[in-house]
């Protein structure tokens, strides 16, 4: 990776067809912002072959909702999230999408952090998608980019390799890059996972505003739903191959699990892979 100094003379050259087609396709798909729900999904299956995991779903993601996705580990969290991304296709019902703008946080775990990244480069791949043949990034992407950055407790970190960061700036770093992107629904796999508690309240405040700021969905699985309370309004609990929706204020995992919650699982969560 070059070194360059994005303020002033930006450089890095990224494009080709997959950009291009990328690019292309979120142009082609934008919700409406006076409809209120963005994805519905009506008396769907998921499953891989002839196996279903997850049927008779029936859900609706709304601007400004925070949902927690919760329940024991292999139930069908990671299908779930396949299949709401659009990486699995129902066999039966419909998943019906009233926008593509999504984005993305993975787990900090699964970044290399040897990659030879800065804090700044790694947020600008979240510009990718709106690239347009060969060119070079904007002097306003870089500015967003750092002020992402900064708004998440990461000022004076931009040039700094993601090898001399911590899992908790990594993942907030991880945060800035779907941001970039400026999605409508925000899928978030365990953001606390090895991430210390100030880096997990800065995280779901930045999402909080967002929600209520922009309408920005956030749909976010954990198996540490104490650390998420305050920042959902409902739950998804997934058991049986069912998910029910549930009232935040009502949910108690422990009465639902018959056990602790801290004794179901702590050991994270399923991976969302292509």
């Amino acid at each position: 990776m070059p070194s360059w100094t994005v303020r002033t003379r930006p450089f890095w050259r990224l494009g080709g067809w997959s950009c291009r087609r990328q690019s292309q396709a979120r142009r082609g798909k934008m919700a409406d912002r006076t409809i209120a729900h963005l994805m519905d999904v009506r008396g769907a299956q998921l499953g891989y072959g002839a196996v279903p995991i997850l049927r008779d779903l029936n859900l609706r993601i709304e601007r400004g909702q925070r949902v927690a996705i919760c329940g024991p580990n292999g139930v069908g969290k990671t299908t779930l999230f396949r299949g709401l991304l659009g990486s699995l296709s129902p066999s039966v019902g419909v998943i019906e999408r009233l926008t593509d703008r999504m984005g993305y946080l993975p787990q900090s775990e699964r970044l290399d952090p040897l990659f030879p990244l800065t804090a700044l480069e790694l947020v600008l791949q979240g510009a990718i998608p709106r690239l347009s043949g060969v060119r070079t990034f904007s002097n306003g992407e870089v500015s967003r980019a750092e002020g992402l950055l900064s708004s998440l407790g990461l000022r004076g970190q931009e040039r700094v390799l993601l090898s001399e960061l911590s899992g908790g700036q990594r993942q907030r770093a991880l945060l800035a890059r779907a941001l970039l992107a400026d999605p409508e629904i925000l899928f978030l796999d365990e953001p606390t996972s090895g991430v210390d508690i100030e880096a997990a309240r800065v995280i779901f405040e930045q999402v909080d505003k967002l929600t209520k700021e922009r309408g920005l969905a956030a749909l976010t699985v954990t198996h540490h739903y104490d650390q998420l309370a305050a920042h959902v309004d409902s739950v998804w609990w997934i058991t049986n191959g069912t998910v029910e929706v549930l009232d935040a204020k009502d949910f108690n995992p422990a009465s639902l699990l018959g056990r602790r919650w801290s004794d179901v699982d702590s050991a994270g969560s399923e991976e969302v892979t292509g």
